[in-house]
C-alpha cells in the first residue's frame, strides 16, 4: 500500500513540475455521498455488505492551461468510521489522479470539468480480531488496498471574485472489491473552493 500510495504521489509531482506554466490552479474542498448496489435477494447472514452511506469530506487541485485541459487529484475519506455488516468498524479511502478538459460553457461564469483516471482505494479495517459469533459466520475483515479507475463530472461555477461551487459526480471502479457487494461506487457532492490566474 505504502509502495503504491508513494508512487501516486511521485507521478503528482512530477506532473506540477512539468507543466509548471500553468495558467490555472484550483483547489478545494467538499463533501458528497456514496452510493453503490446492494445484495437483495441473497438469505446468508454476512454477505459482503454496500459501500454507501456516510459523509465523504474531499480535497482537491486541479491545474488547467490555456487550451482548457490539466490534470488533478483528489483524496476523500468518510466523516464518521461505518461499520462492517453492524459488528466491524472501518474507514474507505479514495484518492485517485485525473486528465480533464474543462470546456466554457454559455453561461459566463461556468465551466464544465471532465475527468478520468486512476487511483487506489485503502479500507482501514479497525479492531481486526473482532469480537463475534463465529458459529453464525462472522468473518472479521483486514485492511486492504484496491485499484479504481476514475470517472468524474462536474460544473465550476464562479460565484464571487475566484471563489467558485463545483456539483459534481464523481463515478469508482474499484477493481477486485471483494470485501463489499459491488465494485461500482458513486459519490455525489459539491466542492467549494478558489481559483489561482498563473501567468
Amino acid at each position: 500500500m505504502r509502495r503504491f500510495a508513494l508512487i501516486l504521489c511521485l507521478c503528482a509531482v512530477a506532473l506540477f513540475a512539468t507543466f509548471a506554466h500553468a495558467q490555472q490552479l484550483d483547489i478545494a474542498g467538499g463533501a458528497g455521498e456514496m452510493y453503490s448496489t446492494s445484495n437483495t435477494n441473497a438469505s446468508l447472514a454476512y454477505l459482503p455488505p454496500a459501500e454507501k452511506g456516510g459523509i465523504y469530506p474531499s480535497v482537491s487541485v486541479v491545474r488547467l492551461f490555456n487550451n482548457r485541459f490539466g490534470y488533478s487529484a483528489e483524496l476523500s475519506t468518510v466523516y464518521k468510521r461505518q461499520f462492517y455488516n453492524g459488528f466491524q468498524a472501518y474507514r474507505p479511502i479514495l484518492y485517485d489522479v485525473n486528465a480533464v478538459f474543462a470546456p466554457h460553457l454559455a453561461l459566463k461564469r461556468a465551466s464544465a470539468n471532465f475527468m478520468a483516471g486512476i487511483g487506489g482505494q485503502t479500507v482501514l479495517f479497525y479492531n481486526q480480531y473482532a469480537n463475534c459469533n463465529f458459529a453464525e459466520g462472522c468473518v472479521p475483515r483486514v485492511n486492504g488496498t484496491n485499484f479504481l479507475l476514475h470517472l468524474g463530472a462536474g460544473l465550476h461555477y464562479t460565484v464571487w471574485r475566484n471563489f467558485f461551487v463545483r456539483p459534481e459526480a464523481n463515478f469508482y471502479r474499484v477493481i477486485d472489491n471483494s470485501n463489499f457487494h459491488s465494485g461500482n461506487v458513486l459519490r455525489l457532492g459539491a466542492s467549494f473552493g478558489y481559483t489561482f490566474h498563473i501567468e
